[in-house]
This record gives C-alpha cells, structure tokens and sequence, in this order.
C-alpha cells in the first residue's frame, strides 16, 4: 500500500450520508475502511476498500474493526464518525429513558469508542483527521428533540474537548452542523416541504472532505453550519 494514499475510516458507511462520503473519498483516490453494523460486506475486498461489520456500541468491535484496518492499509489518516440517528415526539419529562439511552449511544458513544480506538494510532503516527457529524439544531434547545439536541450538542462539546487535547500532537479535530439532509426518509418523511431548500449528501460530503485535509489543517474545534437554502 502507497503510504502516500490517504487512508480514511468511515462509520455509518451505509447510510445515504456514509455512502455521498465515501463515494467522494474513492474518487480522490483514498483507501477506505468502511465501517458499518449491517454492512453486507463482499466476499473479496478490493485492494483499496475494506469493508467492516461492527456494532460501534461495543469497544471490542471497535478495536477489532481499527486493528484490520491498521493491518490492512498501516495507518488511518482521517476518521469520519457519520453514524448517527434522530428522534424526536416527546417533551423532556416524557422521554423514556430507552429515548435518551438510544440518542446518546447513537451520537455520542459511538464518537467516544472510536475516539478510544482510532487517536492512539493516528498518536503515533503523529497527523490525523477527525469530523464528527453535529447538528445545527444542537446550537440551541427547542420543544419535542430534547435527547436528540441533547446528544448532537454533546458531539460540539466533545468535538472542541478533543480538539484542544489534540492539537498540539498534529490532530486535528472538527465537525459539521447539518440542517435537514435530502434523503429518501425525510422526503417520505416531510413530504409537502421542498427538498431543494435541503442539504444534498454529497454538498456536506464536500464539507467533510475539506475538513479531512491538509487544507485544513490550521482548523481546530470549529463547529462549521452546513445549512443549505433552510
């Protein structure tokens, strides 16, 4: 493997956001580890693509998925951590707690265990990458998305954390604040709203693509709006 090519992991790699983002990366050549729980891997990966089936909630299969990929390519240059969800309904004294427990291990845990998996290496390595995946709506509480806002303003909050720690080390730690995504489930979902007002998956691709280079390397902690025509 060309130690030149930039190696990038990717979690959620199977949702329409993951997909946009990965397609873009393997245009400009990137190795990429895809990391997804469902991924219905190939029976041969090829040369530059890995595909990885893990349940990012368990440490272990975090670490196992980091381990092939390090075995595989030698190192990971950017990490992308698009896996995610929504949910919303209730007001905040009526959110279960399998509501808040399933926005927090979704948004937020999911940022901590590859944290734990993946910054060791790019440590040693000495240079790394990291965009998580926020929510503009996070920038501010608003009635029935309590835990949702909650767990994306949690994403900010580690975002900027992790960003001065590791700075300093030649890491640089980002993330993105999407308004509403077009995607097949929001247009089902919102069917008399007008998509074209949406954030396209491959124009926050574009956004996430810039933060994993060395174009931006002189960015730490931003939070950046991607809010489309909304």
């Amino acid at each position: 493997m060309n130690n030149d090519t930039q190696v990038v992991m990717i979690t959620g790699a199977s949702g329409q956001l993951g997909r946009a983002v990965a397609d873009l990366f393997a245009e400009r050549g990137a190795s990429l580890a895809l990391v997804d729980r469902h991924h219905e891997a190939p029976e041969q990966n090829p040369g530059n693509t890995l595909h990885l089936s893990a349940d990012l909630l368990q440490q272990a299969d975090v670490d196992r998925a980091v381990a092939r990929t390090i075995e595989r390519f030698g190192h990971i240059d950017a990490l992308c951590n698009i896996a995610g969800g929504f949910h919303m309904g209730e007001t905040v004294f009526e959110t279960p707690d399998s509501a808040w427990d399933f926005m927090f291990n979704l948004n937020t845990r999911t940022v901590l265990h590859t944290a734990r998996a993946v910054v060791p290496h790019m440590l040693k390595a000495g240079h790394g990458k990291i965009v998580n995946i926020g929510a503009y709506s996070a920038q501010r509480g608003a009635a029935q998305t309590g835990a949702y806002i909650a767990s994306k303003s949690a994403v900010i909050r580690l975002t900027e954390s992790m960003a001065a720690e590791l700075r300093e080390r030649g890491i640089n730690v980002n993330c993105v604040l999407p308004t509403i995504l077009d995607t097949p489930a929001n247009r089902t979902a919102m069917p008399d709203a007008d998509p074209a007002r949406w954030v396209a998956p491959r124009a926050l691709a574009d956004v996430i693509a810039f933060l994993a280079s060395d174009a931006a390397r002189a960015i730490h902690g931003a939070a950046v709006p991607v809010t489309g025509l909304s």
